[in-house]
C-alpha cells in the first residue's frame, strides 16, 4: 500500500470513524482510571487511542472551521439566529428556566430521599430562581426589548427585592455547611465534572452580564443576574464538595469550616449588593421615566 495514502488515511480518517472513536476513547480512559488502574495494559491502550483521537480531531479543525463558517453564512436558520438578538435571548431564557426547574426539582427530591434540610434549602433556592425566570420569560415572550420599559424596570426592581429575600435561604445553606458540616463526599471523577460545569457556568454568567448590557434591557440584565447568582451558589457547593473529597488529608475540619464560611459570606454579600443595586437603579430609572412622561405632557 502507498505510504502516502496510508498516512492520509490514518491522519484524516472518515468522519464516521472519528465520531465513533470519541466514546470508545472516553469509556476506555475513564474505565482504566476508575476501575482497572493506570498501570495496566488496558490503560496504556486507552492512552494511545485517546491521544490518536485527539490528534485526528486537531487535524480536522481547519475543515470544521470552514464548514462552520459556510453553514453560518448560507443557512437561513443560522442567519436568523445571528441577526435576531431577541430570539437568542429568549432561547437562552427558556433554556435557563428549564434547567433551573429540573435542578430545583432534583434538589427537592434529594431532600425527600435523604431527609435533610441541606437539599431542601438548595431546592428552595433554585425554585425561587426558576419562578423569577418564569416572569421574565413571560414578558419577553410578549414584548420586544424596550417596548414596555416601565414594566421591564418594575420586574428588574422586583428581582432585586426577591434576591434580598432569597438571601435568607442562602444563609441557611451556609449555616448547614459550616455549623453542622452538612457536606457530601463524591467520587473524584464526579467532583472534577462538577468543577468543570461550575467554572463554565460562572464564566458564561460573567460574560453574559457584561455582554447583554448593550441591549439596554432591564429584563435581559435581570436574567443574567439570576444566572450569576445561580453560578455563585454552585461555586459554594463545589467548594464544599472539593474540600470533603480532597481536603481531609491536607486541611483540618476547623480550617474547612472557616474557608467555607468566608466564601459563603462573600457570596452572600455579593448577592445582597447586586440586589441593592438592582433596586436602587430600577427605582431611579422609574422616577426618571415618570418625570419624562410628565414633562412631555
Amino acid at each position: 500500500m502507498d505510504p502516502k495514502k496510508l498516512g492520509k488515511a490514518l491522519l484524516f480518517p472518515h468522519i464516521a470513524i472519528m465520531i465513533f472513536l470519541v466514546p470508545i476513547a472516553t469509556v476506555l480512559l475513564v474505565g482504566s482510571m476508575v476501575f482497572i488502574g493506570t498501570d495496566s495494559p488496558v490503560a496504556i491502550v486507552s492512552y494511545v487511542i485517546a491521544a490518536y483521537t485527539l490528534t485526528v480531531w486537531c487535524f480536522k479543525i481547519p475543515y470544521l472551521i470552514k464548514l462552520f463558517k459556510t453553514f453560518k453564512n448560507e443557512n437561513q436558520y443560522a442567519r436568523k439566529w445571528r441577526e435576531d438578538a431577541r430570539l437568542r435571548v429568549n432561547v437562552s431564557l427558556y433554556g435557563a428556566l428549564a434547567w433551573n426547574a429540573l435542578y430545583g426539582i432534583l434538589q427537592l427530591w434529594l431532600g425527600f430521599y435523604h431527609r435533610t434540610f441541606w437539599f431542601y434549602s438548595l431546592g428552595a433556592y433554585y425554585i425561587c430562581l426558576c419562578v423569577m425566570r418564569f416572569f421574565l420569560v413571560w414578558h419577553t415572550r410578549k414584548y420586544a426589548s424596550g417596548e414596555r420599559m416601565q414594566a421591564e424596570l418594575k420586574k428588574y426592581r422586583a428581582c432585586g427585592i426577591v434576591f434580598l429575600m432569597m438571601n435568607l435561604t442562602l444563609a441557611m445553606i451556609i449555616f448547614f455547611m459550616v455549623y453542622w458540616n452538612r457536606t457530601f463526599e463524591h467520587h473524584m471523577i464526579t467532583a472534577i465534572a462538577m468543577a468543570a460545569y461550575t467554572f463554565t457556568a460562572l464564566t458564561t454568567a460573567i460574560i453574559n452580564v457584561i455582554k447583554y448590557r448593550k441591549y439596554n434591557s432591564p429584563v435581559y440584565s435581570a436574567s443574567k443576574a439570576i444566572s450569576l447568582a445561580a453560578a455563585l451558589v454552585s461555586m459554594l457547593t463545589l467548594e464544599s464538595t472539593m474540600l470533603t473529597t480532597f481536603g481531609e488529608e491536607t486541611m483540618t475540619v476547623i480550617k474547612q469550616k472557616w474557608l467555607l464560611g468566608a466564601t459563603g459570606v462573600a457570596i452572600s454579600v455579593l448577592i445582597v449588593a447586586t440586589a441593592i443595586y438592582m433596586i436602587v437603579v430600577g427605582t431611579k430609572k422609574l422616577k426618571q421615566l415618570k418625570s419624562e412622561v410628565e414633562n412631555g405632557k
